[in-house]
């Protein structure tokens, strides 16, 4: 038995982007039959939201959607980069401050803004968080997440991206 693939999804307060990017890389893999490979969890470089469920408008969304997923947020610690092969966060902002928490080049070097392996977007764009905006802004970011955890988990899974 391969050792899995740890990964953490980080966002502002983990309760919109972070989550859904967890769930969403953890259905994709389990589509295609490889989610033994894989441990996602996700945080937030804030404590605003600790303790609380995800937003209910990205469950309502993503259940549109066919994912139905719950959780509680927490804050991202140090300690997480000795716990996750990848560290992924979803704008240059959670970036940064994980830049700054980060103790060495090992632990610079397991971080990845998800729209990296977006194919419709590039490293240096960020998931756009809905949280003061409408409806379709939700719906914008669930695509945008899907898009780019499928290209994450295809990375990951040909080798393209070694951890």
């Amino acid at each position: 038995m391969t050792e899995k693939t740890r990964i953490l999804f980080v966002c502002l307060g983990n309760i919109i982007r972070s989550p859904l990017s967890e769930h969403m890389f953890a259905h994709l893999a389990e589509q295609v039959g490889v989610a033994d490979n894989y441990e996602t969890d996700s945080a937030g470089t804030a404590s605003y939201h600790i303790g609380e469920e995800p937003d209910s408008r990205m469950r309502r969304v993503a259940a549109e959607n066919g994912l139905v997923y719950t959780g509680s947020a927490r804050q991202v610690t140090q300690s997480d980069f000795n716990k996750f092969d990848l560290i992924v966060p979803m704008d240059s902002s959670n970036l940064n401050n994980l830049k700054r928490l980060a103790r060495s080049q090992a632990d610079r070097e397991k971080l990845y803004t998800l729209r990296t392996f977006d194919p419709f977007g590039s490293a240096s764009e960020g998931v756009p968080d809905p949280y003061y905006g409408g409806i379709d802004g939700f719906q914008e970011t669930f695509e945008i997440v899907k898009r780019s955890c499928q290209g994450l988990l295809d990375a990951l899974e040909s080798g393209d991206l070694s951890v």
